[in-house]
C-alpha cells in the first residue's frame, strides 16, 4: 500500500512538474507587438503577434479588463470606459491549444484639459482656525471636515455668517480628511489611520467607523447619489459601496500626456469630480466615469484675498450648492470663504 501511495504521488508530481513546463514554455512562444507603450483613448492602433517559433496560430483575441476588440487590418481600437494604466491581454488558439499573454500600455485622455479661471461673486466670513479639509451643502446647511491631530473636527456651518451650529471633535489620535453626505449619513475620512467615521446626519452622533481597502489613506470623498468617491494622495479615485464601504473599483486620473497623482478634496457635480490640486492654487474637472481630466481651473491670486498670518495654507475645500448653481471655495486656516462661478478662459 505504502508502495502504491508513492507511485501515484510521484506520478502527480511529474504530471504537475510537465503541466507546469507546457504552460511554461507556451507562454514564451508568442509576444504581443505594439508601436508604442503610450496611447490616447479611440486610437486606432496596430497590433500584433511575435511567432517565435512560427507555430500555426488559428485565432487571436485582444481584450482589456474583459472588454474584447476586434481586429481589422493588424488594428485595434482603443475605445474603453476607463483610462490609466492597463494591460492588454491576447488570448491565442494554435495547435490545438490555447495560451495568453499580455503587455502593459497607458491608455490616456483624447484631447488636452480645457483651462478655467474663476469670478468672486460672494465674500463669507470663516474660521480662520479651521484647517479645511472637506466642504458640502445639503439642504441649505454647509458641512465642513477640518484636520490635524487635536484639532480635527466635524461642523455644521451657517454659510453666511460663518457660525458653527455644531461641532463634534474628533479624537486626538486623528487627522481628518474629506466628507460627503448620503441617505442621512454623514461619511468622513481620516488622513493615515486606515478608517473612516459615519455620522447621523441629524444629530452627527457617530454610529459607525469603517476600514479602508486597498487605498491605504483618505484624502477626499465625494457621492454621485449612489457610490462614494475616495482620494488616496495616488493616481487612483477609488468608487465604495456606501452599504459595505466596499472599494469595489477605481478610476485614474490622466490628461492627454500623462497620469496624474495629485487629488485631493472632491465634490461631484454632473458627472464631473472637481477636485483640488494638492499643494496648488487649482482645481481639476475629471470624468467621473473615465477619469479623463477634462478642464483645470486656476485659482491664482484669491489666497490673497484672506487675512495673510502665518498659519495661512493653501486652498482646500469646494462645495456646490445646487440651489444657486455656485461653487464655495476656501483654504486651510483662511478666514474668508468665496462663492464663485467657474468660467472657460478666453
Amino acid at each position: 500500500m505504502n508502495l502504491m501511495k508513492l507511485f501515484v504521488l510521484n506520478s502527480l508530481v511529474i504530471m504537475a512538474m510537465s503541466c507546469g513546463d507546457t504552460a511554461g514554455k507556451s507562454n514564451t512562444l508568442f509576444e504581443i507587438q505594439l508601436g508604442g507603450s503610450e496611447f490616447k483613448k479611440g486610437e486606432t492602433i496596430p497590433v500584433s503577434i511575435k511567432n517565435k517559433e512560427n507555430r500555426n496560430i488559428d485565432a487571436v483575441t485582444y481584450s482589456i479588463e474583459g472588454h474584447d476588440f476586434p481586429q481589422s487590418n493588424g488594428n485595434i481600437v482603443l475605445d474603453i470606459d476607463h483610462l490609466g494604466n492597463k494591460i492588454l491581454k491576447a488570448q491565442i488558439d494554435y495547435e490545438g491549444t490555447t495560451t495568453e499573454v499580455s503587455k502593459n500600455l497607458r491608455v490616456l485622455a483624447p484631447m488636452a484639459p480645457e483651462i478655467y479661471t474663476y469670478e468672486i461673486l460672494n465674500e463669507f466670513p470663516h474660521d480662520i482656525k479651521a484647517y479645511t479639509q472637506g466642504l458640502e451643502f445639503h439642504d441649505g446647511i454647509l458641512y465642513e471636515s477640518t484636520g490635524q491631530k487635536g484639532k480635527s473636527s466635524l461642523r455644521k456651518l451657517d454659510f453666511a455668517t460663518g457660525k458653527v451650529l455644531q461641532k463634534v471633535d474628533l479624537d486626538p489620535a486623528y487627522f481628518g480628511e474629506g466628507l460627503t453626505i448620503l441617505n442621512e449619513k454623514v461619511y468622513q475620512l481620516t488622513w493615515q489611520n486606515g478608517t473612516g467615521f459615519i455620522y447621523d446626519l441629524q444629530d452627527l452622533q457617530k454610529i459607525d467607523n469603517f476600514k479602508y481597502g486597498n487605498s491605504k489613506e483618505g484624502w477626499g470623498l465625494a457621492n454621485d447619489g449612489e457610490n462614494l468617491y475616495k482620494s488616496d494622495g495616488t493616481e487612483k479615485i477609488w468608487l465604495l459601496d456606501p452599504a459595505t464601504l466596499v472599494e469595489k473599483e477605481f478610476i485614474e486620473t490622466v490628461t492627454d500626456k500623462s497620469i496624474f497623482n495629485k487629488a485631493n478634496e472632491l465634490e461631484y457635480v454632473d458627472g464631473k469630480l472637481y477636485a483640488n490640486v494638492y499643494q496648488k492654487e487649482s482645481m481639476m474637472i475629471i470624468d467621473a466615469k473615465s477619469g479623463a481630466i477634462e478642464g483645470v481651473i486656476n485659482f491664482g491670486g484669491l489666497k490673497d484675498k484672506v487675512t495673510q498670518h502665518e498659519l495661512l495654507d493653501v486652498l482646500n475645500g469646494v462645495a456646490y450648492h445646487p440651489e444657486r448653481k455656485t461653487f464655495f471655495v476656501t483654504g486651510k486656516n483662511w478666514d474668508k470663504m468665496f462663492e464663485v462661478n467657474i468660467v472657460k478662459k478666453k
